[in-house]
C-alpha cells in the first residue's frame, strides 16, 4: 500500500500538524480537487501537512485513510475530512469514529450535491457523525441549508479559485462557440450538450462545442459521442480529455459561452472557472446551482434535462449584446467573491482554532500510543 504523503513546511512546531483526509487522485490521472489545492497553499505557508489519499479505487482510498489516521496518529494535530454521500459516507463516517476515540480533533466538510438527500434517509447516523467533528463547514448555502437539520453550527467557507490564473475577457459580443466542462460522469449529463448544439447546428453554421473532461468509465463519453453522431455534429464536438489543472484557462478561453448540463451538482468549481473568464453560463437550475448563479445576472438558469431550453438560453445570449455583456461582467464580479485570497485566511483561523481543542482529552490518545 502507498505510503501517504508528507508535505513539511518551513515552520515546523509553529503551526498545527494536519492530516488531509480526501481524494487526491491528480497524479494518477484524476481531477484536482480543491483540497490539493489547500495543501499547496498551506504548504507554502509552512504548515506540515500528511495527506491520504491517492488511490483511484474506493475500497483502497478508505482502507489507506483509516491506516494513516491510525499509523501516524502521532505525526498531525488534528484532520480534515472530507464526507460524501453514498458508500463513501462510510470512509467519512469511519474517521469521524476512529478521530474521537484517539481524542484528534478533526473539521468536517460537507461535499456533493446528493448529501442532503442521502443525509435526510439516515438522519441518525449523520446528526452523529457531524457532532464528533470539531467544526463542520459547507461550501455552499445549498448545503449550508440543506444539512443544517443535521447539525446546528455550520460554517459557510466556499470553494475557492485563483483569480489571477484566469485572464477575464468581456463577451459583449459571443461568438457560437461552446464550451464545456467536467468529469464524463452520468450525474453531470454530458449527452445533454450535443443536444444543444444540434438544435442550434443550422442557425449558426459556425458553432463548435468543445467538452473538456476525463472519462469516469460509466459510459457517458460514448454515449456522448453516439449522440453527436446521431444528430450529425460529431465534426462540430472536439473531445480534448483530461487537460492539467493549469491549462484549464486557455480551454475556456476557446469559448464565449458556458453550458453546465448537470443533474445533481454543489457549487462547482468548473463553473466558477467559466466566471472568472467572463464566459456566458447557461447552466440547469439543480442543487446548489440556484444558491450561486442568479438567473439573468450573472448566469441563465433552465429546467434540469431541458435540451430546447438551454438551447433557447444560448440563442438569446447570441442575440441580444446587452445581455451577453451584463451576464459576462457579472460573471467576474461574482468570481471575485471565491478568491483564496479572501477564503485561505479563513481556513488557517479555522484550524488554529480547532488545533487547540481535544474533545476527549489525552487519555484515548495514550492508550492507543
Amino acid at each position: 500500500m502507498k505510503a501517504p504523503l508528507k508535505i513539511t513546511g518551513s515552520e515546523k512546531g509553529t503551526l498545527p500538524r494536519v492530516l488531509l483526509a480526501a481524494n487526491f487522485l491528480s497524479a494518477s490521472g484524476g481531477s484536482r480537487s480543491v483540497v490539493e489545492d489547500l495543501c499547496e497553499r498551506l504548504h507554502a505557508d509552512g504548515y506540515e501537512l500528511l495527506t491520504a489519499s491517492p488511490y483511484r479505487n474506493g475500497l483502497l482510498r478508505g482502507a489507506h485513510m483509516l491506516l494513516t489516521a491510525l499509523r501516524r496518529r502521532r505525526d498531525y494535530d488534528l484532520a480534515v475530512v472530507d464526507l460524501y454521500s453514498g458508500r463513501a459516507f462510510l470512509i467519512g463516517e469511519a474517521l469521524s469514529i476512529l478521530l474521537s476515540a484517539m481524542g484528534r480533533p478533526f473539521i468536517l466538510v460537507l461535499r456533493g450535491g446528493a448529501l442532503p438527500e442521502f443525509a435526510a434517509g439516515r438522519a441518525r447516523r449523520v446528526r452523529a457523525c457531524l457532532r464528533r467533528a470539531e467544526a463542520v463547514i459547507a461550501p455552499s448555502n445549498y448545503l449550508l441549508e440543506g444539512m443544517r437539520p443535521f447539525h446546528d453550527a455550520l460554517r459557510l467557507l466556499p470553494n475557492p479559485v485563483s483569480l489571477d490564473n484566469y485572464e477575464y475577457e468581456l463577451r459583449s459580443s459571443p461568438r457560437p462557440r461552446l464550451v464545456w466542462l467536467r468529469s464524463f460522469h452520468e450525474i453531470y449529463n454530458p449527452s445533454l450538450a450535443p443536444r444543444v448544439l444540434a438544435q442550434l447546428a443550422a442557425e449558426y453554421p459556425d458553432i463548435s462545442l468543445i467538452m473538456v473532461g476525463r472519462d469516469k468509465g460509466d459510459g457517458s463519453l460514448e454515449r456522448t459521442r453516439q449522440v453527436a453522431a446521431e444528430l450529425g455534429v460529431s465534426d462540430r464536438v472536439t473531445f480534448p480529455g483530461g487537460v492539467l489543472k493549469r491549462e484549464v484557462p486557455a480551454w475556456l478561453r476557446r469559448g464565449d459561452i458556458f453550458l453546465n448540463t448537470t443533474d445533481v451538482d454543489n457549487t462547482p468549481v468548473s463553473v466558477l472557472e467559466a466566471l472568472a473568464c467572463g464566459l456566458c453560463v447557461v447552466s440547469t437550475n439543480v442543487g446548489g446551482i440556484p444558491y450561486l448563479l442568479e438567473d439573468g445576472r450573472d448566469a441563465l438558469l433552465v429546467p434540469q434535462g431541458d435540451a430546447s431550453a438551454m438551447a433557447a438560453a444560448v440563442r438569446r445570449i447570441l442575440t441580444d449584446s446587452q445581455l451577453a455583456g451584463r451576464l459576462s461582467m457579472n460573471a467576474r464580479r461574482k468570481a471575485e467573491q471565491f478568491d483564496w485570497s479572501l477564503i485561505l485566511p479563513q481556513w488557517k483561523t479555522l484550524l488554529a482554532a480547532a488545533a487547540t481543542k481535544r474533545k476527549h482529552g489525552n487519555s484515548a490518545q495514550e492508550k492507543l500510543a
